[in-house]
């Protein structure tokens, strides 16, 4: 952190007072339910975001970033809400929003979580601020009301009417483990993940197109959900069964009901993965993973040709089960292989892609790594 912190007082003239990080996720399966109460699984990746964060004695909020330098944002603190001006910067604004905070601030950010590869960039960037600003300001707010909070600047600061995933899983992760979250409670279970030991990788194929989820995509598809929710007259897509949801068919308009059953079957999928873990049957979370990309393709439609070419290469060099992951329209897929496949796959993924006329693919590995913490700067 030596270099977050010596170009945070070259910049600012002062040195921080709190260093934090927060990871980016990998989602091994439980896309899109989020918002609709369901279950999740997913875990923390190495790859994080800093932030250096120092108080100020007026009431100006300065953010900057170690990859934009020629660029330092300002706002009055008395400005920061909803609909005012920021780029990027309103991941940051809307931390600061959601968390009623008074004062002024100095910001410098950094990262490695890649942007739109449907990897969490923006969670890791909100957590990453919210644990600083915990610590900072002596807010002593839980991990649970920290994830509402970054949700909430999310989705009414940003407008990306996202669930509440994402930011638990960079908050609450611990290294070794997948997170099995309940999105109504946010209650958690710690599932290990113990890919290595068994001779296995988890690869995560970044196709390299970039999603913009704020473009109305992803609020379509919710809205499609929320209104079978409506009339059904459940509260969420949680408390009903496939046989349920098929019996009342004939009230749902055809993508209403392709946008429920995907929630459906992607829980039961998500409950049927932790016992395959409980196990260590792998073979059968390879198939469970595979078939969260057939729904997510064909009943949410969120996939698009990168990433089929993705899934279907490595499924057809032997990857135990492949899908995409994140918002859709683009970013990255997982493929579960062999270790001893690694080259094999990466090669016959970059070799499909150059055949279909598509932008290289890059390749990540990474561990279940730890959530969030952040730290005063000595």
């Amino acid at each position: 952190m030596g270099s977050l912190s010596n170009t945070f007082e070259s910049l600012y003239g002062c040195k921080p007072q709190v260093i934090s990080e927060a990871p980016g996720r990998v989602n091994l399966i439980g896309e899109h339910i989020d918002f609709s109460d369901g279950f999740v699984l997913p875990y923390a990746i190495a790859d994080r975001t800093h932030a250096a964060i120092a108080g100020r004695s007026d009431s100006q909020v300065r953010i900057a970033s170690n990859q934009r330098k020629d660029h330092l944002f300002t706002i009055d603190i008395a400005d920061v809400k909803p609909g005012s001006a920021g780029g990027w910067e309103k991941y940051v604004l809307g931390v600061i929003w959601s968390l009623n905070v008074k004062s002024g601030l100095d910001i410098l950010i950094d990262g490695s979580v890649p942007v739109g590869a449907g990897l969490s960039s923006s969670a890791a960037l909100e957590c990453s601020v919210a644990v600083a600003l915990n610590l900072l300001l002596d807010l002593n707010i839980s991990l649970e009301e920290l994830a509402r909070a970054t949700q909430r600047a999310e989705n009414e600061y940003v407008g990306m009417p996202c669930g509440i995933m994402d930011q638990s899983v960079s908050l609450m992760a611990h290294a070794g483990s997948a997170l099995l979250l309940d999105c109504r409670t946010l209650s958690t279970q710690q599932i290990p993940f113990n890919v290595a030991e068994r001779g296995l990788e988890l690869l995560v194929i970044d196709t390299q197109v970039h999603h913009a989820l704020v473009d109305g995509g992803y609020a379509e598809r919710r809205g499609s959900v929320e209104s079978a929710t409506e009339k059904l007259a459940v509260r969420s897509m949680r408390e009903l069964s496939l046989e349920a949801l098929d019996n009342a068919r004939n009230d749902l308009t055809p993508e209403e009901y392709k946008r429920a059953r995907h929630s459906v079957s992607e829980i039961t999928r998500v409950h049927d993965a932790v016992e395959a873990l409980e196990v260590s049957d792998f073979k059968k979370l390879g198939e469970l993973i595979s078939s969260s990309h057939d729904s997510l393709r064909d009943d949410y439609t969120v996939s698009c040709p990168e990433l089929n070419c993705a899934v279907q290469t490595a499924l057809n060099e032997g990857a135990l089960g492949a899908r995409m992951i994140g918002g859709g329209f683009g970013g990255s897929a997982i493929a579960l292989i062999q270790a001893r496949d690694l080259e094999k796959t990466r090669t016959a993924i970059t070799d499909a892609f150059t055949e279909a006329g598509f932008k290289k693919p890059r390749f990540f590995t990474s561990l279940p790594s730890q959530g969030a913490s952040a730290r005063f700067f000595a």
